[in-house]
């Protein structure tokens, strides 16, 4: 597990913890009390999750000739960018961003239309293709890259592929809330014995999970955000292992539809296959502040599809601030 933040001297977990909370507390009021930017007193955050289908380079068609290891066309970064600024998210979560360079890349594209992400927070985790990131205009007050998660699957140790990203942000009032980034594995699988990979994802989450219980409900933190593509439907057994652990309610996935009230976040095209598999579990803490109780699917107005999946964004209402 990487840290953002320098490295403390070690002390006992609890000790760490109840002073690790403490600290991001007394931040967030500081930066309450003394920073004037705007977004600490908006009246409401917007945070989105969006699969940018291989913004990396890989072996891909394009124009119908096969293209190894060839990066994604301009024409789908376009309506990629075409879609954030549509949207205007202050948090972006990326899935399938390749190296540091690429979410760079994105940022600068971005900047020149007039978007800009002061802070560029990238993972990468054991797959070595397809990491995940963050593109913020708030400043984190801690990032935690956890990369040193696995779980027992086929009598072996396995990595959860991609991580998880951790990032806590000071709200309006002085208090924190969490985001964990996820992209859980896909349905590709080559075992017999685990069709559609359910089984390893659903160990993905379980890891996840009880990192993420770990770094929150054991520290008294119980507002906190996930999001991310979980590759599968929601009350699926992977997304089951997100809302409840034995008798604690963790939290719910918090419903999105787009203008026409569709909801999926997915378009396989080789089986013409529409499916939620993007988006938001809200804490129950949190939950109340989600605007109206739910989110909003963005649409695409160019005719050719920037990515397989759909941005997902909900605004978080921002409390009193102190006074």
């Amino acid at each position: 597990m990487h840290y953002w933040t320098n490295k403390r001297p070690r002390r006992s977990r609890c000790v760490v913890s109840g002073l690790r909370l403490f600290g991001l507390r007394l931040l967030g009021l500081l930066l309450v009390g003394f920073c004037s930017s705007p977004l600490i007193l908006a009246e409401s955050l917007r945070v989105a999750t969006y699969n940018l289908n291989n913004y990396l380079l890989t072996d891909r068609y394009v124009d119908s000739v096969w293209r190894p290891s060839y990066p994604k066309p301009e024409a789908e970064k376009t309506v990629i960018r075409e879609v954030i600024r549509q949207t205007l998210p202050d948090i972006l979560a990326v899935q399938e961003i390749g190296g540091r360079p690429f979410l760079e890349e994105l940022r600068a594209d971005l900047l020149q239309e007039g978007v800009h992400y002061p802070h560029l927070l990238h993972m990468q985790g054991a797959d070595d293709l397809r990491h995940i990131a963050v593109l913020s205009k708030r400043l984190p007050l801690e990032v935690v890259k956890h990369q040193d998660l696995e779980f027992n699957y086929q009598n072996r140790r396995q990595p959860v592929r991609r991580g998880m990203l951790e990032l806590s942000f000071a709200r309006s009032n002085g208090t924190v809330f969490k985001l964990f980034v996820v992209h859980l594995k896909s349905r590709w699988s080559d075992l017999k014995q685990d069709p559609q990979s359910r089984l390893y994802r659903t160990r993905e989450a379980e890891a996840c999970r009880n990192r993420i219980l770990a770094r929150t409900h054991h520290i008294g933190m119980l507002n906190f955000l996930i999001a991310g593509d979980f590759n599968d439907h929601p009350v699926s057994a992977p997304l089951r292992r997100f809302y409840r652990k034995g008798g604690l309610n963790i939290g719910a996935l918090v419903p999105a539809t787009d203008s026409r009230g569709e909801q999926w976040t997915h378009f396989y095209r080789k089986q013409v296959v529409y499916s939620l598999v993007d988006g938001f579990i809200a804490s129950c803490a949190l939950a109340p502040d989600v605007k109206a109780g739910h989110g909003h699917i963005a649409e695409v107005s160019s005719i050719s599809f920037g990515s397989d999946h759909r941005l997902v964004y909900l605004d978080l209402v921002e409390p009193a601030p102190i006074r």
